[in-house]
């Protein structure tokens, strides 16, 4: 049994060493991976945390992860179920709760928070389905489940559910993208995420300016000298502009 038991764990570590290196470009060698990457480490230890929680032993189980934290700079809870191939890349300061599952093939970035939003000893943390990639310091609150290859942009702040195959970002999150063509892509690309709110002010202001425009036609049919309103156009194109480069409203 225990030799069965030994056989599996190192199958299992052997699967998070080679998802490491398919999603992390700057893995050079599998014993770069074993000996240097916290997020993988945390996960390890981890699943020795787990059994012991599973088995009644929570101080133990606590104690674990307490020493997984100070070595790694990631603090799971052993309550949570983290399934295969989970990688965690550089990992300092993520915090995953007490009742959070993460399904297999996840892909989490540094700062991100599985948290609860209750004092009840119930499910209070998120569900992350199979291929879901969150981004760095995004916070996904509550009982919520975040479907099957769903993508999280970084900073974002996730309080309902998500679709499967969706891309939430902003705050709170909002869907930008409603579903992808592969459900299992593990790229996140940080600087080309769609920005909702930046298309809402862009699409009133084009409304505007072809309301102006129309009214502009209608005055000169009539011989109505027309508004000087071209120059407050041009100055609210220039803010968008300036919002869409990160310039804030």
């Amino acid at each position: 049994m225990p030799l069965e038991f030994l056989r599996r764990a190192a199958a299992t570590a052997k699967e998070d060493v080679l998802a490491a290196r398919a999603r992390d470009p700057a893995a050079k060698s599998t014993w770069e991976v074993v000996l240097t990457y916290p997020g993988i480490h945390a996960v390890w230890v981890h699943r020795i945390a787990h059994v012991l929680y599973e088995r009644r032993h929570t101080t133990a189980a606590r104690v674990v992860s307490h020493v997984n934290r100070f070595f790694t700079g990631l603090e799971i809870h052993p309550g949570a179920k983290i399934g295969r191939r989970v990688f965690i890349d550089h990992g300092m300061g993520v915090v995953i709760g007490e009742t959070a599952e993460i399904g297999d093939d996840c892909l989490l970035y540094k700062g991100v928070v599985l948290g609860g939003t209750s004092l009840s000893k119930g499910k209070r943390h998120p569900t992350l389905k199979n291929g879901v990639t969150v981004g760095s310091n995004a916070c996904i609150l509550g009982p919520i489940e975040v479907g099957e290859g769903a993508r999280i942009g970084s900073g974002s702040v996730v309080v309902r559910p998500v679709p499967a195959g969706a891309t939430v970002v902003g705050v709170p999150g909002r869907v930008a993208i409603t579903s992808r063509q592969s459900h299992h892509e593990q790229d996140l690309e940080h600087g080309q995420l769609p920005d909702p709110v930046s298309s809402g002010l862009r699409a009133a202001i084009h409304v505007e300016h072809v309301l102006e425009e129309r009214l502009r036609v209608i005055e000169e049919m009539m011989g109505v000298a027309s508004p000087k309103w071209s120059r407050s156009l041009k100055k609210d194109w220039i803010s968008l502009s300036e919002f869409e480069e990160g310039g804030g409203i």
